[in-house]
């Protein structure tokens, strides 16, 4: 055991191959800025790879069973048809017959419902050993295995076309196990990009970064559509072959720590630390060499400052966000918006408006944290204003398109705003607490304990959905609110902490702002 381990830590800390190539290249090592660069672009590229493939199913489904949406044929960007009245679902004509057994039956519907549960219930599941395992193993490795296995299987749902597989316990364990491969990839992003960036700047560069999940979204639906002509397989397996091949970039390029690669902080990132208080003495994050790190335990991290309400919290924000994710184009294709309805089409290609609010939203929320040093504050402001963004969508969206868009993106904003901050600044924060005295390697944990609690309710909000909407969407909406509200009053006890180090700051102004920071946490 003791040589193995010796071993394992030695090539942990040896820079990815890739990164010994461009050293070689340029004949010097890479700038601390440099290998920044790197982490983002290839985290970026790594998650918006996992996102398009975790797409692909609800595009295809109209394919699939032709009774539930004909989104999938008709995604052209931007085109707006209308009809007089809610589309009618029509067979479509495939050479191999019209859908595809067993979800063409009259259940249908329901067994692709089953097939999206079951996705999301081991995404949930895996999120948590995910971490786990991320604390104390290469994330290099890790994330690699996660996107290679989630290309190998979510290639497989592809595979049924060709091999004419009618069997759905085939389809229903091949999305078990992409949902338990795809649980690899966020815990394992976000504690790479925390290990590269301090505090200071954290909240707006992940804002910013956070787009990988919109532009996932966008680019799998635009993929997936794309390929159906050629076969539905195709829009499974492309995603697939990129994905892998993205795992394959991650194990190449990508630099773990500084630590892993030999990297130290440049003055720049120094000043940074300084300036939000933080002693350079003490680093945020403190070198192997230095002190003798041990994984921090599943238990031990719910116990960490801010981690149980930011996860239950999560918990809220993500049934509100995945809600919009599922069911968003078809409320819109049964709305009608100025005494019209949209085609299925136009109403999936105008729901990806709610994605670009996100984005929007993401940026400015990470920013403003950044800006007021209060996490907490921040994110619970944003899901308060969920709430009439909400209601404003619900009782006026279908006046005009102009106003469905513009309150889509206003609803966009405040519901992802406070979701894409939690998952990612909140999550770095907090697996950086003091309480750790400057233990890494609690990273992945606390990120899969967060994002998996919230996974949670990304499974339960669009289930709920499916039951409510058969009687009323206001009644929908109206859950929605309710779990914005709850989202916004679990974070009460961390919003009053933050706002009495504010007070408490401004009445001593040689105070650290580092302290208002920890206090808030700490409580």
């Amino acid at each position: 055991m003791g040589p193995f381990h010796e071993a394992a830590e030695r090539n942990q800390n040896k820079p990815p191959i890739g990164i010994r190539f461009l050293e070689s290249i340029k004949k010097k090592r890479l700038s601390y800025r440099t290998h920044q660069a790197i982490v983002l672009i290839v985290t970026f590229l790594a998650y918006t790879s996992y996102h398009a493939a975790r797409k692909t199913t609800s595009i295809v489904k109209s394919t699939l069973d032709p009774e539930s949406s004909e989104a999938g044929l008709k995604f052209v960007p931007w085109r707006i048809t209308y009809s007089s009245e809610p589309v009618e679902r029509k067979s479509l004509s495939w050479k191999l017959g019209d859908g595809w057994a067993p979800f063409n039956a009259s259940d249908g519907t329901a067994l692709l419902g089953e097939l999206d549960l079951a996705f999301l219930a081991m995404y949930a599941l895996g999120m948590y050993f995910s971490g786990h395992l991320g604390d104390r193993m290469n994330l290099r490795i890790l994330l690699t295995i996660g996107m290679v296995g989630t290309g190998i299987f979510t290639s497989l749902f592809g595979v049924g076309f060709w091999a004419n597989v009618h069997n759905f316990y085939y389809y229903l364990i091949v999305q078990m196990l992409a949902g338990l491969f795809q649980s690899t990839g966020w815990p394992s992003v976000v504690a790479v990009v925390g290990n590269w960036f301090g505090k200071k700047k954290r909240g707006l560069i992940m804002g910013i970064w956070n787009a990988h999940t919109s532009v996932g979204n966008i680019s799998g639906s635009l993929i997936a559509a794309a390929m159906l002509s050629y076969g539905w397989g195709w829009s499974f397996v492309l995603p697939g072959l990129l994905i892998a091949f993205a795992g394959l970039l991650v194990f190449a390029l990508l630099p773990v720590s500084p630590e892993a690669v030999g990297a130290d902080k440049d003055e720049d990132e120094l000043d940074s630390l300084n300036k939000a208080g933080e002693e350079v003495t003490e680093p945020l994050l403190v070198s192997d060499a230095d002190v003798k790190q041990e994984a921090v335990g599943f238990i031990e991290a719910w116990k960490i400052p801010g981690v149980a309400p930011f996860a239950l919290c999560l918990f809220f924000a993500k049934l509100v966000a995945y809600t919009f994710l599922y069911w968003l184009p078809f409320y819109i294709s049964q709305t009608a918006i100025d005494g019209k309805y949209l085609s299925d089409g136009t109403a999936g290609n105008l729901s990806t408006l709610f994605d670009v609010g996100g984005v929007v939203g993401g940026i400015l929320a990470g920013h403003i944290s950044d800006r007021l040093d209060a996490r907490a504050i921040t994110a619970a402001s944003f899901m308060y204003c969920s709430i009439p963004a909400l209601f404003f969508y619900r009782s006026y969206g279908h006046v005009s398109l102009g106003l469905n868009i513009a309150f889509m993106l206003l609803t966009g904003m405040f519901v992802n705003g406070p979701y894409a901050l939690i998952t990612t600044a909140v999550s770095a924060d907090l697996g950086t607490h003091s309480s750790l005295k400057g233990n890494s390697r609690a990273l992945a944990t606390v990120t899969a304990i967060i994002d998996g609690t919230g996974s949670v309710g990304a499974a339960i909000g669009p289930l709920l959905t499916g039951y409510i909407s058969a009687k009323s969407w206001s009644a929908v909406f109206t859950m929605l609110m309710a779990a914005a509200l709850v989202a916004g009053l679990l974070l009460t006890r961390l919003v009053v902490a933050e706002v009495a180090a504010k007070i408490a700051e401004s009445r001593s102004q040689g105070s650290p702002a580092s302290k208002a920071q920890a206090a808030a946490f700490d409580v």
